[in-house]
């Protein structure tokens, strides 16, 4: 039996996308990949979710305001401002706010273009 919390549904969250870079033409071998920045705002109470990976998609997140959790094997770690981290491929998580304020985060992370 797992102890590990189920994550619920997005709930609470904005994402504004900020921008994007098309890689194809900067980088070879990236053609159909894209660099992008969203603002994501989460809510007191707020959560992304349900838990998902970053297979594929590498990013990095910065907090700008509040505190984000990250629940991720097991363990859930608070992120403050000006602290983030890493999403690589072992990532498997899902984020909430449990603070009294809207979390705010700068996430940067390479996708594939739709």
């Amino acid at each position: 039996m797992s102890t590990e919390q189920v994550a619920p549904e997005t709930n609470g969250v904005t994402v504004k996308l900020l921008e994007t870079v098309d890689l194809g033409p900067e980088i070879e071998g990236m053609t159909g990949r894209q660099l992008r920045m969203r603002l994501v705002t989460i809510e007191p109470g707020g959560v992304f979710g349900p838990v998902h990976d970053h297979i594929d998609r590498p990013g990095i997140v910065y907090i700008l305001q509040g505190t984000i959790t990250d629940h991720r094997n097991g363990l859930a770690t608070d992120y403050g401002p000006g602290v983030g981290w890493p999403e690589d491929r072992n990532t498997v998580h899902w984020l909430e706010n449990r603070g009294t304020i809207q979390a705010v985060e700068i996430s940067v992370d390479i996708v594939r273009q739709k």
